[in-house]
């Protein structure tokens, strides 16, 4: 069966991850995914990431982080474009997720980045999800 949109579906396992209170989760790998980790890595939400080289495909391994008590770091992912419907937004009009506790993820013509990083450098995108 076929996917036909890739960045919910990783969403989706993260979400069901976190869920079941694991430690890790496997997703197909792909340049914006690999994106996409990273930049949930840098923000805090996830401990690490790696590409492992499978048979038939590679797959990233998301290390999930949780602080004390077992409180996930990620507490909401939310899809906001679409296959069936995009959304682009330009640099006056992205998102503050959370009055800030949270983050906008952007795919620009500069690669992916956070809604911050796409506002300081003045450049728009299509408006991928909100992770707080």
């Amino acid at each position: 069966m076929t996917v036909t949109d890739p960045i919910a579906d990783m969403l989706n396992r993260l979400r069901n991850a976190i869920m079941a209170k694991h430690e890790n989760v496997l997703v197909p790998a792909s340049r914006i995914k690999l994106s996409i980790a990273k930049i949930l890595k840098e923000e805090g939400f996830i401990n690490d990431y790696e590409v492992v080289k499978g048979k038939p495909h590679r797959v990233i391994k998301i290390y999930l982080k949780y602080y004390d008590h077992n409180q996930p770091a990620i507490t909401g992912l939310e899809r906001v474009s679409k296959p069936s419907l995009r959304v682009y937004v330009h640099r006056k009009e992205i998102p503050r997720v959370y009055g800030g506790l949270g983050i906008a993820i952007v795919s620009t013509s500069k690669g992916v980045k956070t809604g911050h990083q796409a506002w300081r450098q003045g450049i728009a995108g299509e408006l991928l999800c909100y992770v707080w």
